[in-house]
């Protein structure tokens, strides 16, 4: 009786012991898509604007310069015709422009089979930017084929 109690506290413990682990792999998971890093051009400063509105939202949000943001765009698949001032890339998407927060917090939480999501004009009023929106906006999801993601 004594072996089969120890090999059962043994079997409890490592069913706990894996319950932890698999709740820490998600916290871990859930942080690494709080994790943000936007690629702007130097002289942009509504990038610098957005970068603030997502860490003021809980995003983790490092700025990296570059001079050829096309190049970053084709890297991470982003068409011409979606491109806005600055690409973020976050949980494993591409945020393309002043997508609000809660469109990308939706994006994380549903995982859906696309590349990212895009804003790509730079609308007055869109986080990051100045004045007052006057219209609602399409926020286009950047996949082949694929429907408006939500508006803002």
């Amino acid at each position: 009786m004594g072996l089969f109690v120890r090999v059962l506290a043994l079997g409890a413990f490592f069913a706990g012991a894996l319950v932890l682990f698999q709740s820490w792999a998600a916290n871990d998971k859930a942080a690494d898509d709080k994790i943000v890093t936007l690629y702007k051009n130097p002289a942009c400063t509504c990038c610098e604007g957005y970068a603030d509105y997502l860490r003021r939202n809980g995003f983790n949000v490092k700025v990296v310069e570059t001079d050829d943001l096309a190049a970053v765009n084709e890297k991470y698949g982003v068409p011409e015709i979606m491109a806005a001032c600055h690409t973020s890339i976050v949980g494993g998407y591409v945020i393309e422009g002043h997508v609000a927060v809660d469109l990308v917090d939706r994006l994380l939480a549903e995982k859906p089979h696309i590349i990212g999501i895009a804003l790509p004009e730079m609308s007055p009023g869109t986080p990051g930017m100045g004045g007052q929106k006057n219209e609602t906006l399409a926020v286009y999801a950047i996949a082949p084929g694929a429907p408006v993601f939500g508006t803002q």
